[in-house]
């Protein structure tokens, strides 16, 4: 199958699915992230398939949403027509990630932000460039209550994730590292090769094995809530967008509210 927004390669036992618009900084737009989801699905299908990377080309992992479109597309959506559309492609696509029987790797370089944040972390293991940063500033600059999958108290812990939230600052790759979010943090250069080493390493176990083991270490993270959490920050973040401070921020407009959220990120 091909793809315009995605590259995907499958190298020996390991699939990667690259976010492929580094001109746009890689930002998800409709295409990319439905492209994206069909491509996890297909690397799921394939039995020849043992792990399956996600990652960028170019500078940057990805800046998030694609605002640009959004704003050209979507501007006009009704309550439920942003819902519907926001189900499908933020949280379902996101716990399809999070779900998938096979491991899943995210190699990370640049920017990590919003959406593309919310990818990263709804994979297993996070492999990071030093270069790497990760931000969701959606809180201080657009007046949301974060992305639409709050999977920050649940990779970063829960003080940090308040922090991260309400300054809307960015995180390094080696502080995530130590907050337990990142699992190695490698010089650029060094990065697809490092995460093809550890996927190689991670491919050569028991696959039925690796199923099973995924699936328990998942029911645990639900039996302590993580699906419900998730569930219930969306409507939370539904209802960020009908609030009277939404309506403010985009009457003074968007690109204020991106100009807020870069100068927050730089503290």
């Amino acid at each position: 199958m091909s793809y315009d927004c995605i590259a995907v390669e499958q190298r020996g036992a390991i699939a990667w699915l690259f976010h492929n618009r580094p001109e746009s900084r890689n930002a998800e737009s409709r295409q990319l992230l439905d492209e994206l989801d069909t491509a996890l699905a297909n690397a799921v299908k394939d039995d020849s398939v043992r792990v399956i990377v996600i990652a960028g080309k170019g500078d940057h992992f990805s800046a998030g949403h694609d605002l640009k479109e959004a704003q050209a597309t979507r501007a006009g959506f009704t309550v439920e027509e942003r819902y519907a559309y926001e189900e499908q492609r933020y949280l379902d696509y996101a716990l399809r990630i999070w779900d998938c029987p096979k491991p899943t790797i995210a190699s990370v370089q640049g920017a990590c932000v919003a959406g593309g944040f919310m990818v990263a972390n709804m994979c297993d293991i996070v492999v990071a460039s030093t270069d790497a940063f990760f931000a969701d500033p959606v809180c201080k600059s657009l007046a949301s209550a974060a992305v639409e999958v709050l999977v920050h108290p649940w990779v970063m812990g829960l003080r940090a994730a308040h922090e991260f939230l309400l300054t809307g600052r960015r995180m390094s790759a080696v502080e995530a590292h130590r907050l337990g979010m990142v699992n190695r943090v490698v010089p650029r250069a060094d990065l697809e090769v490092e995460t093809t080493t550890l996927a190689e390493d991670v491919a050569s176990g028991y696959p039925f094995a690796s199923k099973l083991i995924k699936r328990s270490l998942k029911r645990a993270a639900d039996i302590q809530g993580f699906r419900a959490s998730l569930l219930s920050h969306f409507d939370t973040h539904q209802l960020s967008h009908v609030s009277d401070e939404y309506r403010q921020m985009r009457e003074g407009g968007i690109a204020a509210g991106i100009a807020r959220g870069k100068e927050a990120a730089k503290k």
